[in-house]
C-alpha cells in the first residue's frame, strides 16, 4: 500500500494479504510502533472499506495500566476507529515467567477477538526482526527458529499480519513526530532484566557501533532462514503423517528411526508445533533421542517441558499438555440423557447407532467415577471377571488415556464399562438391544488409541 504523495514522511506498507477477507484489527499497546500501525491504516481507504477495529489488551500489571486504556479509548475516538478494551488475568506462577505469561494471554485475548477469516495486525518491525533472530540463535535454533517472525501466520480463526517487519523502528518514530502522534512509554522497556530488552539496549547498540546495517543484515538472514524452512517444512509434513499414528499425537518409533538422525530431528520439532504446545528447548529433541527412542518400549520414559511432555509407551511417542488425571474421588450420577462433563475437560456420551443422542437414558441413573485400582469386570460371554488393568493392557489401551477413563458402576458398585473401551456383559447386552453406545472424549484432541 503506497503512502500518500503529499506526506512527508511516507511510510509505504505491503498489499493486504490475499488468504484473508475479512476485517483489519489493530493489536494495539498504545506504544509508538502499534500506534504509528494503526494511524497509518486508519488512512487507506481499502482498508477502512474491509473494516478497521482495534483492541488492547490490559494486562493490570503496571500501576498506570488504566490510564492506558483511557488513551487508547480517547485516540480511537480521535480516528475514528472502533475500539474494543480485553481484562485478562496473568498468571505469576506459569513456570514459564511473567512476560511469558503475559505474552501467552495477551495473544489468546487477540486470537478471540478474530472473526474467521479476520487479520490481526501487529506492529513487528525490522529491529524487532533482528532481536528475535539472536534471540533465537543464543537458543541454538534451527532454520525454523531462525526464520524468526514471519509476515503472515494462521492465528485462531484469523491472521497474524506484520507489515513493518520491513521497516527500521527509526522511521516509525520519524513518521510518529512528523503526525504529531502521541504515544505511552510502558517503563518495563528500559530495563535491562528481560532478554529482549538486554539485546535491544545493551548488544544492537554495540553491533550497530562497529556495523551500521546490522540490523537488516539480521533481519535478512532470518527471512533466508525462514525461506529455507518453507521448503523443509512440506517434506516434514508427508513425513509426520506417515509415521503418525490413528491418533495425531502419537508417532510410532520404528517408522522414525528409518530416518536419518537430523530429518528426524525436524521432525520432532515439526510435530511439536503441529500440536500447538510449547516449542522444543534447545536440548529437547536430544533428550528425546537418548532419553525415549533409546529407552527400552515397557519403560514408558517421559519428558517433559513448558507445561507439556513427550511419553514413550511400547512403540509409540505420545506429546500433550500436561494434564490432571480425573480426581480419585470424584463421581457423578448420570443417567445417559445429556452429555457429562468430566472434571480433566472429558465428555461422556450415550448416542444412538446415527451417533445421534439416544432417545433415553439409563434407569436408574449410573454412577460415572475414576479408577482407583483393583477394578474388576465381567466381560461379555464371560463367567468370571477379571481385572480391569489387565483387560486394559490387553486392549492396547495407553497410559495417557488410562490416567482419564471414566468408569461407570451401578448402585450395587459393580463396574459396567470403562469409558468406550470395556463393557460389562449386562451393559453390553443392554446398549445392544437398543443399538445405543457409550462414546467417551478424552480432554485434548488426542483421543484415539494407539495400536
Amino acid at each position: 500500500m503506497a503512502a500518500s504523495p503529499t506526506d512527508p514522511f511516507p511510510l509505504a506498507l505491503p498489499p493486504l494479504p490475499e488468504r484473508a477477507t475479512g476485517a483489519v484489527v489493530v493489536g494495539w499497546s498504545g506504544g509508538l510502533d502499534s500506534t504509528v500501525l494503526l494511524h497509518r491504516l486508519a488512512a487507506e481507504p481499502a482498508v477502512r472499506a474491509r473494516g478497521l477495529r482495534a483492541v488492547h489488551v490490559h494486562h493490570g500489571l503496571q500501576a498506570a495500566a488504566h490510564d492506558w486504556a483511557m488513551h487508547c479509548t480517547l485516540q480511537a475516538q480521535a480516528l475514528d476507529v472502533p475500539l474494543q478494551v480485553v481484562r485478562v488475568d496473568v498468571p505469576r506462577d506459569s513456570g514459564t515467567g511473567l512476560e511469558a505469561a503475559a505474552r501467552e494471554a495477551r495473544y489468546a485475548a487477540l486470537a478471540a477477538a478474530l472473526a474467521p477469516g479476520d487479520l490481526l495486525a501487529t506492529a513487528h518491525h525490522l529491529d524487532d526482526q533482528a532481536e528475535t533472530f539472536l534471540q533465537r540463535a543464543l537458543r541454538a535454533s534451527g532454520p525454523e527458529g531462525l526464520g524468526a517472525m514471519r509476515p503472515l501466520r494462521r492465528l485462531g480463526e484469523g491472521w497474524q499480519w506484520r507489515p513493518l517487519l520491513a521497516l527500521p523502528r527509526e522511521a516509525l518514530h520519524a513518521y510518529a513526530l512528523a503526525h504529531g502522534l502521541a504515544w505511552i512509554e510502558d517503563p518495563s522497556n528500559a530495563q535491562s532484566d528481560p532478554e529482549r530488552n538486554f539485546l535491544r539496549l545493551q548488544i544492537l547498540p554495540l553491533l550497530r557501533g562497529r556495523w551500521p546495517h546490522a540490523a537488516a543484515a539480521l533481519a535478512r538472514s532470518a527471512e533466508l532462514c525462514a525461506q529455507a524452512d518453507t521448503l523443509l517444512a512440506s517434506e516434514d509434513a508427508a513425513l509426520l503423517r506417515a509415521h503418525a499414528g490413528e491418533d495425531l499425537r502419537t508417532l510410532r518409533v520404528p517408522a522414525l528411526r528409518t530416518l536419518p538422525v537430523d530429518r528426524r530431528a525436524r521432525v520432532l520439532r515439526h510435530w511439536i508445533h503441529s500440536l500447538g504446545l510449547p516449542p522444543l528447548p534447545a536440548r529437547g529433541v536430544e533428550r528425546i533421542e537418548h532419553g525415549l527412542l533409546a529407552a527400552r518400549a515397557d519403560a514408558e520414559a517421559e519428558f517433559a517441558w513448558s507445561h507439556a511432555r513427550v511419553l514413550r509407551w511400547r512403540d509409540f511417542l505420545h506429546a500433550d499438555r500436561l494434564r490432571e488425571p480425573l480426581p480419585p474421588d470424584w463421581s457423578a450420577e448420570w443417567d445417559g440423557r445429556a452429555p457429562l462433563s468430566l472434571p480433566d475437560g472429558g465428555r461422556l456420551l450415550l448416542r444412538d447407532g446415527d451417533g445421534d443422542p439416544a432417545p433415553g437414558g439409563f434407569e436408574p441413573p449410573l454412577r460415572v467415577h475414576a479408577r482407583r485400582g483393583g477394578e474388576r469386570i465381567v466381560l461379555p460371554g464371560r463367567s468370571h471377571s477379571h481385572l480391569l488393568k489387565h483387560v486394559l493392557q490387553e486392549r492396547n489401551v495407553p497410559p495417557w488415556r488410562r490416567a482419564h477413563l471414566p468408569l461407570l458402576s451401578d448402585a450395587d458398585g459393580r463396574l459396567l464399562a470403562a469409558g468406550d473401551v470395556a463393557w460389562a456383559d449386562g451393559l453390553a447386552q443392554w446398549l445392544h438391544a437398543r443399538g445405543w453406545h457409550l462414546v467417551w472424549h478424552p480432554p485434548g484432541n488426542g483421543g484415539g488409541t494407539a495400536r
